[in-house]
């Protein structure tokens, strides 16, 4: 009835964009019924962050545009990846930072019950620091939500 220790989303979410074949680990999660992608964005600018992974998103069926819950539960995780790698405080331009991240979006079923129904994870990568080459840092954030 609980979480599935071998279907844990974010763990996965993680472990996609980690990896140096994502291709071979989405198809072996696609075989679970999981969708998912992995994509690039750089910007000094939270809000093309989060479009760049909510087109990601939509172009690879991972979340249907028109359905409403669907995005709000992307925004959502996509939120809490970014608290997570700008360290609680959702600015970059705004205070002199910018980031250079990977990013990878995973939807599924962690739980034994597929009544459950669906989640969905943002696991982010890169580099955050001032707008100048060499001045940043690594960084890594996940958000979690259910859909």
């Amino acid at each position: 009835m609980g979480l599935n220790k071998d279907r844990r989303i974010g763990r996965h979410a993680i472990l996609l964009l980690l990896s140096d074949d994502s291709a071979q680990q989405l198809a072996k999660l696609e075989q679970s019924n999981w969708k998912g992608c992995t994509g690039k964005v750089g910007s000094m600018e939270a809000h093309k962050v989060v479009a760049a992974i909510e087109t990601a998103a939509k172009k690879n069926g991972i979340i249907e545009s028109n359905v409403y819950r669907e995005s709000h539960a992307l925004y959502h995780a996509i939120i809490e990846a970014l608290h997570g790698v700008t360290r609680g405080q959702v600015q970059l331009g705004s205070v002199l930072r910018t980031v250079g991240l990977s990013f990878a979006v995973l939807r599924g079923n962690p739980y034994d019950s597929e009544q459950e129904g669906d989640w969905i994870a943002v696991s982010l990568y890169g580099t955050i620091g001032a707008p100048v080459k060499g001045s940043e840092h690594e960084t890594i954030g996940l958000g979690i939500n259910h859909i």
